[in-house]
């Protein structure tokens, strides 16, 4: 197996199509609570991230020859990431917001190799630091973020632990 990291490019079919399949894969996962992609979302995901200057979809893609593909380009593994800002360093902050192995790639390193490719774009960005969020019950994903110097944010833990909330608005 040899698996290789890349920064999607939202105008070719093949990362488009990549990046569709994983995220449906993704979205349909029992441990993020998944019910898939309702079917008007997968219509414009992708045209919505590539319309955003602060998006970056990077891809794991596995290169070795026992995959079937005729043009050798099976991808395995996917981040969406968007850029924010941090006006606490007025520097630019990279959000990890996806993060999915595919069931039959994983615990193979491949998570680890694309938060290290994602990690390489803040730096190529400029940005302070690299954020993500996890469920408290994913513990296979919290176990492989720690081990890639993830860590609970800086503050006063008087005030408790930190929540991430969410406020719908459609």
């Amino acid at each position: 197996m040899s698996i290789r990291t890349l920064v999607a490019d939202y105008r070719l079919k093949t990362h488009r199509v990549a990046i569709l399949r994983l995220l449906s894969e993704y979205s349909a996962d029992p441990a993020i609570g998944g019910s898939g992609l309702p079917f008007a979302v997968r219509q414009r995901v992708v045209d919505e991230l590539a319309r955003r200057d602060n998006a970056v979809s990077l891809l794991a893609v596995d290169d070795g020859n026992d995959n079937g593909d005729d043009d050798g380009f099976r991808p395995v593994g996917l981040i969406n990431a968007f850029e924010t800002f941090s006006t606490f360093t007025a520097m630019p902050v990279l959000n990890i917001h996806d993060v999915m192995v595919t069931r039959s790639h994983r615990g193979r390193g491949i998570g680890r190799q694309l938060i290290e490719a994602a990690t390489d774009v803040a730096k190529q960005r400029g940005c302070c630091k690299v954020t993500l969020e996890v469920y408290r019950g994913n513990q296979a994903a919290a176990k492989l973020y720690r081990s890639c110097d993830f860590r609970d944010p800086p503050g006063n833990r008087d005030l408790g632990e930190t929540l991430f909330l969410t406020r719908k608005l459609k």
